[in-house]
């Protein structure tokens, strides 16, 4: 259907997702002559450098994934359409995107991209089906299911070798997020779980981080790339570098070493954190604006973010490719904000701002309690001084008072003490992505499913 929103004297402005790149943009518009819709194919503003923690059990999902309508609810500009963009047509300025069946076209007069990236398996798609991502909260429900019940099914295990593969947990790429995450679900098997069993000894567990690439977190210099490893190696974590990954399946992980011999690690719980790939919507923007693709899906934009040929089209974070600018938060944040600034100039009359450029903020990873490695231009530091910096700024980036109150709590009670407030996990959670992908592209979750075994209504 088409959007039937009466068109106004106002500047009509089209958001594309609601990451960093598209609340931050959404939000700087407060106030502004125009009018802001903000199409996204999830109802919640992910915090996403913090899905490891749920999917360790520190945090709850709602902590780090506020409802995008709550965050805006106030700002009378603004209004929240849930959806998948299917369709960019530069041309005719509009976009159309699903939602359950329905589709919907919205008009546009300036159009934000910030749809983001997901997992790239390099190739390997076949790779997820049992080695998720950590890109959405679906995700991070799905390995935080895996993760406990691996320790679980390894309580009811009745071998040795039935109880070694379900304790041995094996996370691939060594950079911010893998390291992260080897590093909880060491502390997870190492401290948490200590006295929760009478069978297995958690504290035998196996966590293995492999990378083809020859350094921990390259990003941030041979010196705390050094000292993340040794950290890491203290508490426990495998480290092995220059293997590429070549086979998975439910079982274990097959890798190539650096000198071509290849080896089978059994592991049942594989965790994916080592490339991304742009939004598949780039490909329609380069096509329809002449504007180069990188291997990752980004899209080649002009010094003010905007598409060759279209400059009422900005594009942001993850898909925007400028200077060889990471995929992190702050490109984001400040590319948004820098899109809107821009388009307010246009509307208003005003001369155009220079041309955009990024303030490097630095780079920050923790490894473990009381444990992180940060970079800030010359300034590099780590252990606990790191670790506090880190809480700071992640604290401080969490949207909503309430958010940051309760993460705050559950803090305390993970890092000081020994618990973990999620720690729920269920079935559903392992297996519905793959239970809905095999149903294929006809599933529709708001039609009731008959079982097999019972007759319809």
């Amino acid at each position: 259907m088409t959007d039937t929103t009466p068109a106004g004297p106002r500047h009509r402005v089209v958001i594309i997702g609601s990451g960093f790149g598209g609340l931050f943009a959404a939000q700087r518009l407060a106030g502004a002559d125009v009018d802001v819709t903000l199409v996204a194919r999830t109802t919640h503003h992910l915090f996403q450098p913090l899905l490891y923690q749920v999917a360790t059990g520190i945090l709850s999902e709602g902590e780090i994934a506020p409802a995008t309508r709550e965050v805006l609810a106030h700002q009378a500009n603004a209004r929240v359409l849930l959806g998948e963009v299917t369709r960019l047509d530069l041309e005719a300025r509009t976009v159309t995107h699903s939602a359950v069946g329905r589709v919907t076209v919205t008009p546009y007069d300036s159009l934000i991209v910030a749809a983001g990236a997901g997992q790239s398996y390099f190739g390997n798609d076949r790779f997820a089906r049992h080695a998720p991502g950590m890109k959405s909260i679906d995700d991070a429900l799905e390995l935080r299911g895996r993760i406990f019940g691996s320790f679980e099914l390894a309580e009811l295990a009745s071998t040795p070798a039935e109880i070694e593969r379900l304790m041995t947990f094996v996370v691939v790429g060594a950079g911010p997020t893998g390291v992260e995450m080897a590093g909880q679900i060491a502390e997870l098997a190492h401290r948490t779980l200590k006295r929760d069993f009478r069978r297995i000894d958690p504290a035998s567990a196996r966590v293995v981080l492999l990378d083809a690439a020859s350094a921990v977190l390259p990003s941030f210099g041979e010196r705390l790339g050094g000292r993340a490893r040794a950290r890491l190696e203290a508490i426990g974590v495998e480290v092995r570098l220059g293997a590429t990954v070549v086979g998975v399946d439910s079982t274990g992980i097959d890798v190539e070493r650096a000198d071509g011999e290849r080896e089978r690690i059994e592991a049942v719980c594989k965790v994916w954190a080592a490339g991304v790939s742009a939004s598949p919507l780039g490909a329609q923007l380069a096509e329809q604006s002449g504007a180069e693709l990188d291997r990752a899906g980004r899209v080649q934009v002009l010094p003010d973010l905007t598409l060759p040929g279209h400059p009422e089209v900005f594009v942001v974070g993850d898909m925007m490719l400028r200077d060889r600018l990471p995929g992190v938060a702050q490109v984001a944040i400040q590319g948004a904000r820098y899109a809107a600034d821009q388009l307010m100039r246009r509307v208003a009359g005003q001369p155009p701002l220079p041309a955009f450029r990024y303030r490097d903020k630095g780079s920050m990873a923790t490894i473990s309690r009381f444990s992180a490695v940060v970079s800030i231009g010359r300034f590099q530091t780590s252990g606990f001084l790191a670790w506090l910096m880190w809480l700071g700024v992640h604290l401080v980036y969490i949207i909503g008072f309430k958010h940051r109150v309760t993460t705050l709590l559950h803090w305390v009670i993970s890092f000081l003490g020994r618990g973990r407030a999620e720690r729920v996990m269920t079935q559903q959670q392992v297996f519905a992505r793959t239970a809905i992908q095999d149903l294929g592209e006809d599933f529709d979750p708001t039609l009731p499913r008959v079982p097999k075994d019972r007759p319809g209504p």
